[in-house]
């Protein structure tokens, strides 16, 4: 098939693009007189981790013949001869000098031939041996596991990963790719020049920031989540590549429990025919069973395949998540579990649209029957530059202005709105009787919210399939933040499979989980705008219980449809 061309987009706190702490090796300490690792009863380990690197120079290596798997020389008369023989003094020879010679192969290796498995050398500033990325444990200061880019996984996939036929190059064979750090796991603290670059990217960069420009979950205690600007970012960034005309489709990469919720805002937001893929690893790459390289090879194949592809130019699968073979649609995916096979779809009516089989080939079974990427009504090109906001003051409710989209038609990062979610359960209510008081906490969050000046929501997670919470109290507090304003979405708990009723003064969110919900309501919120406020929230009149209910009701279209 012809090689099509792929975008892959890094994202944050990717396991899929992280690797192992690179751990100093017992040659490197048998070598400079240091202890040495053992391998757990009080001798040296057996084996060194072999890790990723480049040869500075060209090296001459023999290989032992028939030691590529135990039973080679079992079929030993289906081989050609050896290139020759490594005699007791470790000679080379062409011809056999002795029965104790070892039949050899000779391989040249090069620098140019890409990334070869060796121990790793390296030691600390100090001379002591790495443990883990931290010089010392819990410090400020630490090396970073995760990669600036996709370049390097997709090398080492291509260089080290073996396919079901034995061969490799998986991804290289079929795809040219060009890597974008839309909002990577990591980054250059102390910049890097052009020149010195190893990505496809363009320019210097400047000196970056954890927390800010790239963002890691490893080691913990510097961990760092993005922030909800970024996700204006991402959006912009996503909106711009997809519409470049540069490529086949996307592979977008990301952390595990978070890529659920960045597939279905693509659904929600990315104006696009072509498909994007999104992929997750429970285990770091190169760490032993890595899940991560099969899904984003299944990836490259989903994408080539085109059976995402309606004929008429436009993609009928929407964003999908590809883990463990299967095609999530984007709406439905949840990871449920922190070990590979660790996603299912929620909702109870499908969700899973395909799979690539053991020898590579994919399947479409199922398509989503909900609008998404060019057909979705909150898509960024459909999004208007401006509307309006509720903000509560100390005398009474005003509207605010909010600038939803700049000159360019870029999203902004402080027009993303602010969605809060609300989890019931049974026995909610403090005591007996409806006192404000035992409800402070959800209080002050709907006035901390209202008073913001920004667009505002929230998201009930209540009973089963109702989306009720269990506190009548709790229920009329969200009810007069609606009069104020600010839309209130129900759904069921945990992974509902019932839809949650219509309800003409909140929206029912179908049998989206909360997490979903929220992001489709922040996507609403910047389409219409807050509710039309009532001027005593807590007394509305008929005319603004209308009014709302009007206003609702657009709301509930949305859900209805995405």
């Amino acid at each position: 098939m012809t090689k099509i061309r792929i975008a892959h987009l890094a994202g944050p706190t990717a396991t899929i693009q992280n690797t192992p702490p690179l751990v100093t090796s017992n040659k490197a300490r048998i070598a400079r007189g240091l202890p040495t690792r053992s391998a757990g009863d009080g001798e040296n380990a057996a084996f060194d981790v072999l890790r990723a690197q480049r040869l500075a120079a060209p090296a001459k290596v023999y290989v032992e013949q028939f030691s590529a798997h135990p039973l080679e020389a079992d079929s030993a008369e289906l081989y050609a001869p050896p290139d020759g023989y490594i005699g007791a003094d470790g000679s080379f020879s062409a011809e056999r000098r002795a029965e104790s010679d070892k039949p050899v192969y000779e391989i040249e290796l090069s620098p140019e031939d890409g990334l070869y498995p060796l121990p790793y050398m390296a030691l600390q500033r100090d001379g002591s041996p790495w443990e883990e990325e931290a010089p010392v444990p819990g410090g400020r200061v630490s090396r970073q596991g995760f990669f600036p880019d996709g370049s390097r996984s997709f090398e080492e996939i291509d260089r080290l990963s073996i396919g079901a036929d034995g061969l490799g190059n998986l991804i290289g064979g079929r795809a040219y790719v060009d890597f974008y750090r839309v909002s990577p796991p990591g980054g250059f603290s102390k910049g890097l020049e052009e020149d010195r670059r190893t990505d496809t990217g363009t320019g210097d960069i400047e000196a970056e920031r954890l927390g800010w420009d790239f963002f890691a979950y490893k080691p913990f205690h510097l961990a760092k989540s993005p922030p909800r600007p970024v996700l204006a970012k991402i959006t912009n960034d996503v909106q711009a590549i997809m519409s470049s005309g540069n490529y086949d489709g996307a592979i977008w990469t990301q952390g595990s429990p978070q890529v659920e919720e960045i597939a279905y805002w693509f659904n929600l937001l990315i104006d696009t025919n072509l498909p994007i893929a999104c992929n997750a690893a429970q285990r770091p790459q190169g760490q032993i069973s890595n899940d991560g390289p099969a899904n984003i090879v299944d990836s490259v194949t989903y994408i080539q395949s085109r059976i995402w592809d309606d004929g008429k130019g436009g993609n009928r699968c929407g964003t999908v998540v590809i883990q463990e073979q299967q095609f999530f649609a984007a709406r439905e995916v949840a990871k449920v579990d922190a070990r590979p096979g660790g996603y299912i779809a929620t909702g109870g009516h499908g969700g899973i649209l395909g799979q690539v089989t053991h020898t590579g080939k994919p399947y479409l079974m199922y398509l989503p029957a909900y609008r998404h990427t060019a057909s979705s009504a909150v898509k960024l090109t459909s999004l208007p530059t401006r509307v309006t906001a509720t903000q509560l003051t100390p005398d009474g409710i005003d509207q605010v202005d909010v600038v939803v989209k700049d000159e360019s038609g870029k999203l902004r990062g402080d027009a993303i709105p602010l969605v809060s979610i609300v989890k019931d359960g049974g026995f909610a209510a403090d005591a007996f009787g409806d006192d404000p008081e035992g409800e402070a906490d959800l209080g002050f969050l709907i006035r901390h919210r209202l008073e913001s000046g920004r667009l505002v929501g929230f998201v009930v997670e209540g009973l089963v399939p109702y989306g009720m919470a269990t506190s009548e109290l709790r229920m009329a507090m969200l009810r007069q933040a609606s009069f104020s304003g600010a839309p209130v979405v129900r759904v069921g708990r945990g992974y509902p499979e019932g839809f949650a009723d219509p309800d003409p003064l909140s929206i029912a969110g179908m049998n989206l989980t909360a997490t979903k919900a929220r992001l489709l309501l922040m996507a609403a919120l910047m389409k219409f705008g807050s509710l039309p406020a009532a001027a005593d929230p807590a007394h509305p009149t008929d005319a603004e219980v209308a009014a709302l209910k009007a206003a609702v009701a657009e709301y509930q279209q949305i859900f209805d449809t995405h």
